[in-house]
């Protein structure tokens, strides 16, 4: 039986917790919070945009009048956008609607617990 919860979350190779801290704190990758605006109030990853899953669509569409062109310009520096959300579901979808807009380079980090075993800070 197909697992959905399963494929959104697998993104390929498992990634490098510490080696994705490090290139967002060189400032040679993106690091996307896919979480509600809400959840954020709690803590998240120190350098992260927020950019919700549920208005990713419209974030991640050069057509779109809502475009965020940090996105255009970590695709055109060649940095990588690595996103994370609560569990790694939300985050994984969010891959695939950035890859559905054209952006090649976008990985799966899973939770904000991952990026904290990395050593990675959270901001309140």
């Amino acid at each position: 039986m197909f697992n959905l919860f399963g494929s959104l979350m697998k993104s390929g190779p498992k990634l490098d917790a510490a080696e994705v801290v490090r290139q967002v704190s060189a400032g040679t990758a993106l690091l996307i919070d896919v979480r509600e605006e809400a959840e954020c109030r709690g803590g998240k990853a120190k350098g992260a945009l927020n950019l919700p899953l549920s208005r990713l669509h419209l974030c991640c569409d050069p057509k779109s009048g809502h475009f965020d062109k940090r996105l255009s310009q970590a695709q055109k520096a060649g940095h990588p956008i690595y996103l994370y959300c609560a569990s790694g579901a939300r985050s994984g979808r969010a891959a695939q609607v950035m890859r559905g807009n054209g952006f090649e380079d976008v990985h799966n980090l899973g939770n904000l617990g991952a990026w904290q075993s990395g050593g990675g800070a959270v901001v309140r």
